[in-house]
């Protein structure tokens, strides 16, 4: 009985830690097939930008990729050992919703200068509008 107990007592945090190894693993392959989709699609969206403005889509679309560089890290250096078993699965559905924002497609809303104030008419009857009261 001790014996079990001592190769238990063992071997549990080599396990824990062998979990823990595996689940970072499992976020490492969901992480670089983010970023493979991510790059395909910034790929796709600057073939359809006119080279005036390439260079500002691809500084936009370097700072996003070194965003979600730095989450991918963040989410590596998160993985807990003590984290149980149970558990795990929601911790990488959590690191793929932070992944999220980043596979959207990028909506750009042009923008218009606002229109030119429509110029006022005075009025003959000046500013003051009279209204009859009750006597």
């Amino acid at each position: 009985m001790r014996r079990t107990l001592l190769l238990l007592a063992l071997f549990s945090p080599a396990a824990l830690a062998q979990n823990a190894e595996i689940q970072k693993q499992l976020i490492l392959r969901d992480q670089q097939s983010a970023e493979f989709a991510f790059q395909l699609r910034q790929s796709q969206e600057a073939l359809n930008v006119a080279p005036a403005r390439r260079a500002s889509v691809e500084a936009r679309q370097l700072w996003e990729r070194q965003r979600l560089e730095n989450l991918d890290q963040q989410q590596r250096l998160t993985v807990r050992q003590d984290t149980p078993d149970a558990l795990r699965p929601q911790e990488r559905q959590q690191a793929e919703l932070d992944r999220r924002p980043f596979m959207s497609p990028i909506v750009e809303v042009p923008v218009e200068p606002a229109p030119l104030p429509v110029k006022m008419q005075p009025s003959l009857k000046g500013n003051v509008d009279v209204i009859g009261a009750p006597r």
